[in-house]
This record gives C-alpha cells, sequence and structure tokens, in this order.
C-alpha cells in the first residue's frame, strides 16, 4: 500500500492508453520500468517528457508530492489541525510562501517557465484524475483526507522549502548571546570568519592542509543582565557548529589520475533520510533534445543530479551566509504599519494570513509585516527584519532541463551561473573530454565596507543594505586544476588569505571529511570505480586522527604527574586500542564519540548560562586549536570553587565521564554493547513517523566526521 521503489518495481510498463490518458500531450509517450523500478520516458517533446515524469512521480509518491507541498506552503493544519500550526507560522513567517507565490504570478504566460510546470501539473493531475477510491495511497486513507490537484505554484513552494533546508543559517542571535557572556573579543576568537584549518575548495596552490592555530583570548566578564537575556533569544537554525552528520561529498578525478585515463565523478548527498526517499530516480530521452538520467526531488520538473551522454554533475551544499538580519524601529507607539528608515517612517507592506482546520474552519490568524528587506519578526530583543536570497527570484524553473543540453563542463558551470542562484551549491561536473570542474555557485551578498554579517545590522539606515551580489569570476572555482582533482566535502570553499571578503564564519563549514578525502585523492594515481565507491563508505576519520591522541597524551601527562585514576587509566587503554575507523562491530568508537560530547560541554560552560544550553557551540576546529594551549583560562570551569582546572585535567575528566555514561547505559564493554552498530545505529522514518512504516536499528559503516557520516537521527548515506 506504500507508494516507493518497492510498489514501482511490482509494476509492469505502463499501458500506452494509461499514459496517453494525461490532457495536452503532443504526442506519443512511452514509459518503461526496468527490474529496479526505475521509469525510462521517452517523449517526443519536452513538454510530455515533464508530462510523464510527473505521472510516474504522482503514481509512485502521490502523498509524498503534496505532504511536502503543504508544508512548503503552511498548509498543513487544513491535515493535521492545531497541533502543525507552529510549523505552518515558521514557513509563512519566514516570507517563504508568499516568496514563492509571487515568482509564480510574476511568470510570463506562455514562457517556456510557466509551460514546464503547468506540463509537470498536467500529468500529476492525470494520475490524481484516474485514481479510483480503493487505490488512494493509504497514508490519506489514514489521515482521512482526498488528495489536492496539482498547481504549477507547489513546485515553487518546494524550490523555496528547499532553500530554507540547505540555506537558513541565521546565528545572529546566538552570537550576539555568546558575546554578552564572554565579550566581543573573545567571540570573534570562537567565531572567526576565518579557520585553525585550511584545506578549501578552490586550490590554493599548498600540497597539504595548512593549520594556523592561534591564541585564543580568555573569555570576559559577562555583561549585565547577559545571562537572563541569553536565556531569552532563541538559538536560531544553523547556529553553532553543523552536525558532523549533516553533510555531503562529492569529488571528480582528472584522466591523468583514473586507470582508464577517464575522468570520473562520485556524488554523495547526505540530506534527510524518509521512506520514500527524497530523491526518485529517472531517465528521460527526447530524441535530439534529451537523454538525461539521474534523480530529480519529487516536484521538480527534470532531473537534479544525474548524467547525460556528454557529463555527469553533483551538488554539495556551501554553507555560505545569505541571510542577513537587521533592528527595525516601528512606530508601535502611533502607527505600527510603519518603520524608520533613512530619518523618515517608510510604509510597511502588511500581510494577513488565516490557517484553515481539517474542515475549513478557522484556527489562527497571522499579521506579517515586511520591509523593503523581508519579513519582519519580534522577540525579546525587539524587532528585526531578515534578506535573504532564497526569498528572491534566483532560480530557474527550467534550470535542470537546460543543463541536460550542456555539452562540456564549462558550458554546465555557466548555465548554472545564470540560472541557479539560492540554495548556494558547489557544482561539480566532469565531462568526456576529459575536463573536471566545480564552482560554489550562488547569489553571495556584497555587503557594505565593514559590515559584519554574523551580527545584527541597524536597519535604520540603507547605508547598511547589501551592495549587490559578487561577481561571477570571484566565485569559488577550479576548472582542471594541477592537482588532479576537484572536491568538496561542505568545508570552507576559498583560503581565506586570497579572498578576505565575507562567505561565512568558520563554524559554517566542516574541516574534517576534506582533509580524510583529499589525503584518499592525493594518494592514489590511478582511481577505478570501485575505489570511489569504497571511499563513499570510507571508515577513518581525521577528526579521530586528531583528537584520539589529544585525549591520550593528556591521560599520559595526569599518569606522569601522579593525577590519574584506575578509571582514566582504563578508558584510555580501552581508546589506545582502537584503530580509529567507524566500523560496525568496533566497540571503541561509542567512547571517542561520547569523550567528544564531554569535552565539548566541559570546554564551553561559558556559553551555557547558569548550566542550560548552550547559546553557540564553536567549531570542533576550534576546539583542536584550544587544545594546542595547556594552561589557557577556557580550560578553568567557573562553577568549581576555588579549583583552577587545566587541559590535561579537563580532557581527562571528559573521557573518564564518557566511559562511565556508557557503561551506566550499555553495560560492561567487553560484552557487545558498545558496539557501534548498536550505539550508533540510524534510522529511516516515514514521513508520518509511523513505526510500522519505518525503519530503525540501522547498523551502518561510519559515523561523525566520516564520508558515510550517517547518525542517530536519520541523516545519511
Amino acid at each position: 500500500p506504500l507508494n516507493g521503489a518497492g510498489a514501482a518495481a511490482a509494476r509492469a510498463d505502463l499501458p500506452a492508453d494509461a499514459v496517453g490518458g494525461i490532457p495536452n500531450l503532443d504526442g506519443p509517450v512511452d514509459v518503461r520500468y526496468d527490474r529496479r523500478g526505475v521509469p525510462h520516458i521517452f517523449a517526443g517533446t519536452e513538454a510530455d517528457a515533464i508530462r510523464a515524469l510527473g505521472f510516474v512521480v504522482a503514481r509512485d509518491r502521490l502523498f509524498q508530492l503534496e505532504v511536502q507541498a503543504r508544508a512548503a506552503s503552511g498548509r498543513l493544519t487544513e491535515w493535521a489541525g492545531a497541533v502543525a500550526l507552529p510549523t505552518d507560522r515558521q514557513m509563512r513567517r519566514l516570507g517563504l510562501p508568499a516568496s514563492a507565490a509571487a515568482i509564480t504570478e510574476a511568470l510570463p504566460a506562455g514562457g517556456r517557465a510557466r509551460a514546464i510546470l503547468d506540463a509537470y501539473a498536467d500529468g500529476v493531475n492525470a494520475w490524481i484524475d484516474g485514481l479510483r477510491p480503493g487505490d488512494v495511497p493509504l497514508e490519506y486513507r489514514l489521515l482521512g483526507v482526498s488528495p489536492e490537484r496539482w498547481s504549477p505554484g507547489n513546485t515553487l513552494h518546494l524550490f523555496a522549502r528547499m532553500g530554507w533546508t540547505l540555506a537558513f543559517g541565521s546565528a545572529e542571535r546566538s552570537y550576539s548571546a555568546a558575546a554578552s557572556l564572554v565579550g566581543e573579543a573573545a567571540a570573534e576568537a570562537l567565531f572567526p570568519k576565518d579557520g585553525p584549518i585550511v584545506e578549501p575548495i578552490q586550490p590554493n596552490g599548498s600540497p597539504a592542509p595548512r593549520f594556523d592555530f592561534r591564541t585564543l583570548p580568555p573569555p570576559g566578564a559577562p555583561a549585565p543582565g547577559a545571562r537572563g537575556l541569553a536565556a531569552l533569544w532563541p538559538v536560531a537554525p544553523g547556529d553553532g557548529e553543523p552536525s558532523p552528520s549533516f553533510a555531503s561529498n562529492n569529488w571528480a578525478v582528472a584522466p591523468s589520475r583514473t586507470a582508464a585515463g577517464r575522468a570520473l565523478l562520485a556524488g554523495d548527498p547526505h540530506l534527510d533520510m524518509t521512506l520514500p526517499s527524497l530523491w526518485y530516480e529517472a531517465h528521460l530521452v527526447v530524441p535530439g533534445v534529451l537523454d538525461v538520467y539521474g534523480v530529480t526531488i519529487p516536484g521538480a520538473p527534470g532531473i537534479v543530479i544525474g548524467f547525460t551522454r556528454d557529463l555527469a554533475w553533483t551538488f554539495t551544499n556551501t554553507g555560505a551566509d545569505v541571510l542577513d538580519l537587521y533592528r527595525e524601529t516601528v512606530d508601535d507607539a502611533n502607527d505600527p504599519r510603519q518603520y524608520r528608515l533613512d530619518g523618515a517612517w517608510r510604509p510597511l507592506r502588511i500581510q494577513v494570513e488565516r490557517y484553515r482546520g481539517k474542515h475549513g474552519e478557522e484556527i489562527g490568524v497571522d499579521t506579517l509585516r515586511f520591509t523593503h528587506r523581508g519579513p519582519m519578526s519580534r522577540s525579546a530583543d525587539g524587532w528585526t527584519s531578515m534578506r535573504w536570497t532564497v526569498l528572491e527570484p534566483v532560480l530557474s524553473q527550467t534550470v535542470f532541463l537546460d543543463v541536460a543540453r550542456a555539452t562540456s563542463a564549462r558550458d554546465f558551470l555557466d548555465i548554472m551561473a545564470t540560472g541557479f542562484g539560492a540554495p548556494a551549491q558547489n557544482m561539480l561536473v566532469a565531462d568526456r573530454q576529459g575536463s573536471i570542474a566545480i564552482r560554489s555557485t550562488g547569489h553571495y551578498p556584497i555587503r557594505p565596507e565593514g559590515a559584519r554579517g554574523w551580527v545584527i545590522q541597524d536597519g535604520s539606515s540603507s547605508a547598511n543594505d547589501w551592495r549587490g551580489f559578487w561577481p561571477l569570476d570571484q566565485y569559488p572555482q577550479a576548472f582542471n586544476p594541477a592537482q588532479g582533482f576537484v572536491a568538496s566535502a561542505n568545508q570552507a570553499p576559498l583560503d581565506p588569505r586570497q579572498q578576505p571578503r565575507y562567505f561565512g564564519r568558520e563554524s559554517d563549514f566542516d574541516p574534517w571529511r576534506a582533509l580524510h578525502l583529499n589525503a584518499l585523492l592525493r594518494g592514489d594515481t590511478a582511481v577505478t570505480p570501485e575505489t570511489m565507491m569504497r571511499w563513499q563508505t570510507d571508515p577513518g576519520s581525521a577528526r579521530a586522527d586528531w583528537f584520539v591522541p589529544a585525549f591520550l597524551g593528556a591521560a599520559a601527562r595526569m599518569r606522569q604527574q601522579g593525577r590519574a585514576t584506575p578509571g582514566l587509566d582504563s578508558a584510555a587503554a580501552w581508546l589506545a586500542a582502537w584503530d580509529r575507523r567507524y566500523l560496525p562491530d568496533d566497540d571503541h568508537v561509542a567512547l571517542f564519540e561520547a569523550a567528544m560530547r564531554q569535552l565539548t560541554a566541559r570546554t564551553w560552560d561559558e556559553l551555557a548560562p547558569d548550566g542550560g544550553a548552550r547559546v553557540a557551540t564553536p567549531g570542533t576546529a576550534i576546539l583542536l586549536n584550544l587544545l594546542q594551549d595547556s594552561s589557557s583560562a577556557w580550560w578553568d570551569d567557573r562553577r568549581t570553587a576555588g579549583v583552577v582546572e587545566d587541559r590535561d585535567a579537563v580532557v581527562s575528566a571528559a573521557l573518564v565521564a564518557a566511559h562511565d555514561s556508557l557503561t551506566r547505559r550499555f553495560g560492561p564493554r567487553d560484552q557487545g554493547g558498545w558496539r557501534w552498530g548498536r550505539v550508533g545505529a540510524t534510522r529511516v522514518m516515514h514521513l508520518l513517523d509511523i513505526p510500522a512504516f519505518s525503519e530503525t536499528g540501522i547498523s551502518i559503516q561510519g559515523g561523525p566526521g566520516t564520508l558515510n557520516p550517517a547518525s542517530a537521527g536519520g541523516h545519511g548515506p
């Protein structure tokens, strides 16, 4: 009863009369399913291929199509009632549905973009119109609702929500909270523009990564009232260190470094794992026009990641800071419909949002306000507005069809540069001529001189507005570099010594997988497809290679100084026996991961007001930097009056606490309870979180900081 690959695999090819029932077809369409349930669509025109794609996606993923569209447009309450109100409000208050609707409305009637969106809707609705009551997907029946016809605007809503998933990083409030707790100088050092580990996507001419360790200034005293104010400030999505499991990898190898003398490409996007999958595999053929195979996202008219006879491509997320907050002054006393700008009151754009329940009843009303920059919100620190590239018309609705016509890597990058502005992606491509290339494509704001994009700006002056976007020649990019490969794994795209313009903070990026991936690439000059497939699940970890010696070194020094305990010696011996690979049957990985969590909490206690949740967390590269300084004031736990801790005491205490915690939870370490396949098991949940329709306790090879960064939260390969 559940739509998906399994159901599709059991079906025969679509009867000609079934596809022929799609309205507005230009000619015959043939859809054939292979043994894996993948539809191969053969059509005479581009529009017919897209109509058929909409039809087969609806056939296999109808519920997924609609639930994602409703989530994106803030309309889940119409299915679930008030329980979905917070989710719907978030989407609408961010301005995502309004932006998508405005972009849809502005599409020229009769234009190619509108025609493609209409064609996709034709296909989806043809399947819906032909459904018999008994064939409606089970999820609809469980919810007591019926499928709604697909509108062309739904695709724009889905694109906007994908932008929210990949590019909503708003760290301004958490940074301000951190600065109020430890002082501006310390906060700048903990969340710098340039991190201590430099292994950028754009090659910087160095044959190895660079480590720029520096002395961190000590924490300052909290500002008056800082603890109370910090506790009131919500930590916005994107704050602090990116989760080690929220990650993607891609790389391409030049012919000179492959066994067959041909360019090779690997793409490994790690997004949320759900049932059914985010991805939908398909093949589109229009003779003389298209022949493209890959994966699409249900609702998208085209192949998002894939290959043609001429080239292959894939993406990873850039992590760029493309969202700024502005503190606004609203005339609350006299007229809350206006805000202050350049010494004058300006009218706010007012939009009333109404939320409907399952039976059409009104269950909530919002009055949204917009400045010239974007949507406003009100929190403990007053009114703020937001400018965010995702809310602007920077994505072509036909870009995925356009790149399928490209015949070279350079053609591909040029098409993407003009048609894909958000969410910013590291776009990697290889072509049959042997060229390899990568470009971090997106609209990157040019901020005023001296502006700090990671703090809330003064909204009363237009002098603080963006000055446009980076020119194409300044995008992070590489075309056939001398090193013979291009790769990205969510690390910083640029060496800050080569491009001083602000792109994002150190904590927006993750260096660890890139360190390991590039080491593999540098060490092999006869790469094969099988080699690259092994690398995608390689269990090695640069993060462990750096931090395990730090734990063991601290334990050894404690022993030499007579400060060790039997518990420390036992934990250190267990960690020392680990080969630093994340294997399902390994009993040591869990100790390292628990010790890292303990070390993070004990080190950054100054950022947790009154022992509560941290307002922000520096990246693990900053933690590694701090480990180089044995007597830094950051090691002292302010909660232990009369005692001054040093580095080795804190690191050792973290290791012992991790060992004790695992023992309490899973029993003695030598009885199988600490197996990484159990402790680090991942899960794949159904879209409705129904346990019977989900898979849990999945044992994997890999984990945080590895090239296969699956996590217990259902994020991974």
